[in-house]
């Protein structure tokens, strides 16, 4: 629940350290724009993940209850919930790694 808090207050933390030891053309505002992008990539996905597994995993689970057949699609749901904040991480690092 936390986690996109904690990923925008690492962002600004690492871009202003950055900002002040590095010699870049950049301005300053590009590299905070940048960590904030990226700890917004990680953090808004993970949540959203978060509260798509929590539906379609308790549904999931009640479907597997009433038909053992249905275990395969059940999971296939779940590991499409979870894909998306795999996406988010890559795209998180990708902006990351762009600073």
């Amino acid at each position: 629940m936390f986690l996109p808090l904690i990923g925008v207050a690492a962002a600004f933390t690492i871009s202003t350290v950055q900002a002040t030891t590095t010699t870049t053309t950049a301005s300053p505002y590009d590299t905070i724009g940048l960590a904030i992008g990226a700890g917004l990539a990680i953090g808004l996905p993970s949540l959203a993940a978060g509260f798509a597994i929590s539906a379609v995993g308790s549904a999931a689970i009640s479907a597997l209850a009433e038909k053992p057949d249905t275990f395969f699609r059940s999971f296939l749901i779940v590991a499409l919930a979870e894909a998306l904040a795999i996406y988010g991480l890559i795209m998180g690092i990708l902006l990351w790694i762009k600073i």
